[in-house]
């Protein structure tokens, strides 16, 4: 078993708090993230509200020099790595006490948009006169890989350095991959990094003309309502994540604490609709089977599933029916929420955060509500924790995250067993 990947350090930059502790408690707390956009003018918008990152202040975990050269998602993810390499006891700032060497360090960065707020800004500022010079940093602040240099020139990482943009599965991604790396023996330590930022006008209009977002303007708090028979749309959210791997058998020798056992992973692809998930849901059905079968356990094995449930009206109908079908008659005993009713969906961002929230899951043994579902919907007829988390005993927890062109990731963490 000293293969195993294991989980060894956390962090996380939420619309509900910065920092895996105050992610967990607003999110068992019920709180909500999603108010009106302040953050630039949203009167002529179709929709003027999202998930924002709060209070963020970016010189709290980094030098000065480096807020001015990275994108503001580069800034979340470089956050949440700090917090996570803290937490791992892999000291961020002192290359020396780390007794991992530099080249046996990995980091994998997921994100779906990169730098498009920045894009978007720059290109208007020139197109309507308001300046007609670029920054020299423009390209390094655009461009998502690096995301994953800033962090590794500033903690002296030299092991493998990817960066997958895999739309809304990006984060989940960035984990698989992370994992793959440890399991072909290229490093010892990976850094699987979710970070966006995309909340922006272009952004804005380009999602309500794909009719994904909710409108609901007058009650944004509760506009994002997953499973809700009144659900319009997503909201979008925004922020970063971190989760930092290694094999069972190296974080023992170096004295880690370790959170929990990642057991399963899985990604697959619909091949069918370039936005529209396949409407028998064969490619989430095929990645949960596989992740399940890669953990080698029954699907009964597994206590809760930390659903994608953006809170679209096909999204969420599809994902039910495909765990209704992969899980039978256990369906019904599932525990199974979706925490984008407080954080909003969070891109590329969201399948390190809602992976997290499975970890702490498994923990503490605490489900986490879905937030606003008032009104069930018949054809979303799973146990959905509606409003209120639920104690409960959660040995292995399931993440799912999909995202535009028929993309699906599945992960699986279970407890871990100190007494292996």
């Amino acid at each position: 078993m000293g293969d195993q990947v294991v989980i060894t350090g956390m962090g996380a930059v939420t619309p509900i708090g910065i920092g895996v502790e105050n992610f967990w408690k607003a999110l068992i707390d019920g709180v909500r993230g999603v108010e009106p956009i302040t953050r630039f003018d949203v009167t002529d918008l179709p929709v003027k509200f999202a998930g924002c990152v709060k209070d963020f202040n970016p010189e709290q975990f980094m030098p000065k020099k480096l807020t001015r050269e990275m994108d503001l998602f580069m800034q979340y993810g470089y956050a949440a790595a700090e917090e996570a390499l803290t937490d791992a006891g892999l000291n961020p700032d002192n290359i020396e006490e780390r007794k991992v060497p530099a080249e046996r360090i990995g980091i994998v960065v997921g994100t779906a948009y990169a730098g498009i707020a920045t894009i978007a800004e720059t290109q208007d500022g020139i197109s309507t006169g308001a300046h007609s010079k670029v920054s020299p940093r423009f390209v390094p602040k655009i461009i998502g890989n690096v995301a994953a240099a800033q962090i590794a020139i500033a903690k002296g990482f030299r092991g493998p350095s990817l960066t997958v943009t895999t739309a809304c599965s990006s984060g989940a991604d960035a984990l698989s991959t992370g994992i793959m790396i440890l399991k072909s023996g290229e490093a010892d330590v990976v850094l699987c990094v979710g970070a966006e930022a995309a909340i922006s006008p272009l952004n804005i209009l380009g999602l309500t003309a794909a009719h994904a977002l909710s409108t609901r303007n007058e009650e944004p708090a509760t506009a994002s309502r997953p499973f809700d028979a009144t659900r319009d749309g997503f909201v979008m959210g925004e922020g970063g994540g971190c989760i930092i791997i290694e094999t069972e058998a190296h974080a023992k020798a170096r004295g880690a604490k370790i959170h929990a056992s990642v057991i399963g992973w899985a990604n697959s692809t619909d091949g069918y609709h370039v936005t529209s998930p396949h409407p028998e849901g064969i490619g989430a059905i095929a990645c949960m089977k596989k992740s399940i079968e890669k953990a080698g356990i029954k699907p009964e094995e597994v206590d809760y599933i930390n659903t994608h449930g953006t809170s679209t009206p096909k999204g969420d109908v599809i994902e039910t029916k495909a765990i209704h079908t992969l899980f039978g008659d256990y369906a019904g005993k599932l525990a199974v929420s979706s925490t984008k009713g407080s954080t909003g969906h969070m891109m590329g961002a969201g399948g390190i955060i809602e992976t997290i929230a499975c970890v702490k899951s498994v923990q503490d043994d605490i489900v986490p509500p879905t937030l606003n579902l008032d009104n069930p919907d018949p054809e979303c007829d799973l146990d959905y924790v509606p409003n209120v988390a639920r104690k409960q005993t959660v040995n292995i927890a399931m993440s799912n995250a999909f995202g535009f062109g028929g993309q699906n990731s599945s992960i699986l963490v279970k407890k871990y067993n100190w007494g292996n």
